[in-house]
């Protein structure tokens, strides 16, 4: 297997910097979407056959050093009793969205091997067909509560922040049995064999730093500290480049950066005790390609005291990119980087 993934990860010396590419595989890709279009995303998540012949399009197509499952962040909510149906044009849509004290109760304990055990199927083959690592994931409490709250996406995440501020105790109560479900559900994927995992904050920007103090960052660190030293974590927090001196606290092997901050600014704050991972702009993949090769290679030069770097883009890349220009994008990062 091809662990360069995993040496990086490590802060271990590399041939040549690995890369992969937030949501991979989806639907920038036509070989994803005509699997698409005979099959809804839910029932895609939950058929590990179809489910990891798509995680692998991207490791054959783009020659990407790991592959991401494919899933969602919201299937272990699911699974607790949320009532979610995933709309084409609208995202997400929870039915029965939390809102008291009455709804948390009603949450039942995850229990993984039996109420996903599509996921545990899907890691099962991917682990006898794949020749690079695997990374498994989960949303983090914070962004996977203000689904819940919400009932979807949000602009302003008005219920979620009322709940914060008018009752932190429920909150915070809400937030443990969260914070419980993803532990499990992480503990059953690396049990199954990913090689490592994501926690995607992907709503962390919206909040102030104290309140990313107080009603985020200590949820993450219990999920950090359940596995550390037995895969290496990643945290993403999204939109949080303000905040990385309260990012690096999470105690993860590797913090992932959006492209709101130069490579050097990050590592800086950050030290490099910790290895980082980015950050290209997605939208620099509609460029012409010495431009996203310019691009690239400024990455690679601000992040060459860092203890290890994975490059990968500052978020999941756009349904409308050209194929062209992502194969381009590996290939830049192989090539600028190879040190053999």
């Amino acid at each position: 297997m091809n662990d360069t993934f995993l040496k990086a990860c490590r802060g271990e010396k590399t041939d040549y910097t690995p890369a992969w590419i937030m949501r991979q595989a989806g639907r920038y890709l036509p070989e994803y979407q005509k699997i698409r279009s005979r099959i809804d995303f839910l029932t895609l998540c939950k058929t590990p056959e179809i489910a990891a012949e798509v995680t692998i399009q991207p490791v054959d197509i783009l020659k990407v050093d790991a592959a991401i499952l494919f899933s969602d962040i919201l299937i272990p909510v699911e699974a607790i009793g949320m009532k979610i149906e995933f709309s084409e044009s609208k995202g997400p849509i929870i039915y029965n969205p939390v809102r008291d004290e009455a709804a948390i109760y009603k949450l039942r304990d995850i229990r993984p091997e039996e109420d996903t055990p599509f996921v545990m199927e899907t890691i099962k083959i991917l682990r006898e067909r794949l020749n690079v690592p695997l990374i498994g994931f989960s949303g983090a409490p914070f962004t996977l509560a203000t689904y819940m709250i919400e009932g979807g996406s949000s602009r302003n995440f008005i219920n979620t922040k009322k709940m914060m501020y008018q009752t932190p105790a429920f909150f915070s109560m809400f937030m443990n049995k969260i914070t419980d479900t993803v532990i499990s559900y992480l503990r059953a994927q690396i049990d199954e064999g990913v090689h490592a995992i994501q926690i995607f904050d992907s709503w962390a920007g919206i909040l102030s730093p104290v309140d990313f103090s107080r009603f985020a960052l200590s949820y993450v660190q219990r999920i950090v500290s359940a596995f550390k030293g037995k895969v290496p974590i990643i945290y993403f927090a999204f939109n949080a480049s303000a905040m990385l001196n309260l990012v690096k606290q999470s105690g993860a092997d590797i913090i992932g950066l959006d492209w709101k901050i130069e490579m050097t600014d990050a590592i800086e704050e950050i030290g490099n005790g910790i290895a980082v991972q980015g950050n290209l702009d997605p939208s620099v993949l509609f460029g012409a390609k010495d431009l996203i090769r310019k691009r690239i290679a400024g990455i690679l030069s601000g992040a060459r005291d860092a203890k290890g770097h994975i490059f990968n883009l500052g978020h999941g890349i756009l349904p409308e990119t050209p194929v062209e220009s992502a194969i381009a994008a590996v290939e830049s990062v192989h090539e600028l980087s190879d040190r053999r």
